[in-house]
C-alpha cells in the first residue's frame, strides 16, 4: 500500500479544538489581570520582559516535548541536553570556532542524541522512559567532565548580547518562541509527517498497516525534540554567558507540565503547537506571580504538580466517555 492513501485512511485526533486553545488564552489574560491589580509591579516593562525571557525557553522545550507525547512516548533528557548544549556551545567558541560553526554543531549534536533516543527505543526495544533517563543522567555527568565541574566561560559578546536584547520592544527571547513554532505548526497541522505522529500515538499497529513508516515517525519526534532542547541550550548560553552542566535541572518536568496543560493527551494522538505554548506562559506567569508575592517557592512545585494531576485526571474521564 502506498504511503499516500494514509491520508484518506488514517484520521488521527487533530488535537485540543479553537474553543479550548481560546480558554487558555482567558486563563493566561485573566492571571494577568489579576496580578495586576494585586501587585504594582506586575506590568512593568522590566517585569513583562523578565516573564517573556522566562517562559520563551519553557515554551520551545514543550514543543518539542510534544511530539514525542502525541506518539504516546516521553522524553525525560531535555533539560539534560540543554546544559549539555550549553557545554558544547561554550567549549566549541572557547576552542576558537566561529559562532555560526558552533551554533550548527551544537544543534547537529541534539539530532544525533534524539537519533540515540529512537535507536534505543526501535531498535533495542527499550521503554522512552529508561532511554531518556539514562541519558539525564549521562549528559549531566559528560557535561561535569568535560567542565571539570566548572564552568565555561563565553567571552563573545555579540552571542551573550542577543538572549538580553531587544527586537521592536520585545525580548529577543521571544521572537525565537515565533521562529519555532511557526514551522512546528506547519509541521503538525499542515502536514503528512504531523499526521503520521497522531496517527502512531493513536495506534501504531494500524499506522503500520496503513502504511506509515512508524519507526521513521519515532526517529523524527526523538530528533526534534532533542534538536529543540539544543536550541533552548544556545540560547540559555547567551542569556547566563556560561556554559554549565548543571543548568536547567528539572525544566524537563516544566516542559511536561506546560504540554499537559496545553491540551496534549499522555495517552498520545491528542496535542497541538499552540497549547504547550501558552501552557508555558500559564506557569511562567504562575511562578513569576508568586515570586512578586513573596510566596515561597516550594509552592509553586505544589501547584504545578497539581494541575497536572488535575488535567491528566480530566482528559482520561475525556477518553471514557469517548468510548
Amino acid at each position: 500500500m502506498s504511503i499516500d492513501t494514509t491520508e484518506t485512511k488514517v484520521a488521527p485526533k487533530r488535537g485540543m479544538s479553537i474553543l479550548f486553545s481560546l480558554t487558555l488564552l482567558g486563563l493566561l489574560l485573566f492571571l494577568w489581570l489579576l496580578l495586576g491589580f494585586a501587585t504594582n509591579s506586575f506590568w512593568s516593562p522590566n517585569n513583562i520582559s523578565n516573564l517573556l525571557r522566562q517562559g520563551s525557553m519553557t515554551a520551545i522545550l514543550a514543543v518539542g516535548q510534544t511530539f514525542v507525547i502525541i506518539t504516546a512516548g516521553i522524553d525525560l533528557s531535555v533539560g539534560a541536553v540543554v546544559g549539555f548544549a550549553s557545554v558544547i556551545l561554550a567549549w566549541l567558541l572557547a576552542a576558537g570556532l566561529p559562532v555560526w560553526l558552533a551554533i550548527i554543531l551544537t544543534l547537529l549534536m541534539g539530532v544525533a542524541i534524539g537519533s540515540f533516543h529512537a535507536f534505543g527505543i526501535v531498535r533495542m526495544g527499550l521503554p522512552a522512559f529508561i532511554i531518556t533517563l539514562a541519558t539525564l543522567t549521562s549528559l549531566r555527568g559528560i557535561g561535569l567532565l568535560i567542565t571539570n565541574g566548572s564552568t565555561i566561560s563565553i567571552s563573545n559578546e555579540a552571542f551573550t548580547n542577543f538572549a538580553r536584547a531587544d527586537f521592536l520592544g520585545v525580548p529577543s527571547l521571544f521572537w525565537m518562541v515565533i521562529v519555532v513554532a511557526v514551522p512546528a505548526y506547519v509541521f503538525l497541522h499542515l502536514s503528512r509527517w504531523g499526521r503520521y505522529l497522531f496517527a502512531v500515538g493513536s495506534n501504531s499497529e494500524a499506522a503500520r498497516l496503513s502504511g506509515v513508516n512508524v519507526n521513521r515517525t519515532i526517529y523524527m519526534a526523538y530528533i526534534l525534540s532533542s534538536t529543540c532542547a539544543a536550541f533552548v541550550g544556545i540560547l540559555l548560553a547567551s542569556r547566563i554567558g556560561i556554559g554549565n552542566a548543571t543548568q536547567a535541572e528539572g525544566w524537563e518536568l516544566q516542559a511536561i507540565a506546560s504540554s499537559v496543560i496545553g491540551g496534549t493527551s499522555l495517552f498520545g494522538a491528542v496535542g497541538s503547537v499552540q497549547g504547550p505554548l501558552l501552557g508555558a506562559f500559564i506557569l511562567a506567569t504562575i511562578n513569576n506571580g508568586a515570586n512578586l508575592m513573596n510566596v515561597n517557592s516550594f509552592w509553586q512545585r505544589i501547584i504545578t504538580g497539581a494541575l497536572i494531576i488535575l488535567i491528566v485526571y480530566f482528559d482520561q474521564l475525556r477518553r471514557r466517555g469517548s468510548r
